[in-house]
């Protein structure tokens, strides 16, 4: 399926033209779409190092990945949304790009990874599972974020 008709139509739509036309919206989520990823990242960095044994070692794992995972849903409510404000402004040149696609995979890959395999997996008493099982959780998940805001990065750069 080809979803170029599909990329055009939504850079020459209202939002493609809102985001074009005047620069400062354009900067302005963007600005917002970078915090939040931020956000994400830190709520990314703090549940996993947590699960790594190298941070916040007196406060048990599952508070922390709890309360992370508030702050990654609604970061990443936020990303997306900003998000597609940004693709509607430059839809074909990010059609057109491989770091988009590379950034948009890991993306689906880490939603999925994050509320299909992350969440389930230490929704229990992280005592109950191996100090293994909860590295290979860390570092799947901050590989996948890393991947998903350094494929973003270079989008700019393409």
């Amino acid at each position: 399926m080809d979803l170029l008709p599909l990329f055009k139509a939504l850079e020459d739509g209202p939002i493609g033209h809102v985001m074009k036309d005047k620069p400062a919206t354009f900067a302005t989520v963007e600005t917002v779409h970078l915090l939040a990823l931020a956000i994400l990242g830190g709520a990314v960095f703090a549940a996993d190092l947590r699960l790594l044994n190298v941070f916040l070692r007196d406060v048990p794992s599952k508070v922390v990945n709890d309360s992370a995972h508030r702050w990654f849903r609604g970061s990443l409510i936020v990303l997306l949304v900003t998000g597609f404000f940004m693709l509607a402004g430059v839809a074909t040149k990010c059609y057109h790009n491989d770091y988009y696609w590379t950034k948009m995979t890991a993306l689906l890959v880490g939603i999925l990874f994050a509320f299909l395999v992350r969440k389930p997996l230490l929704a229990g008493d992280h005592a109950q599972l191996k100090p293994l099982t909860l590295k290979l959780v860390a570092l799947a998940s901050m590989s996948v974020w890393f991947i998903v805001a350094a494929s973003g990065r270079w989008i700019g750069y393409s």
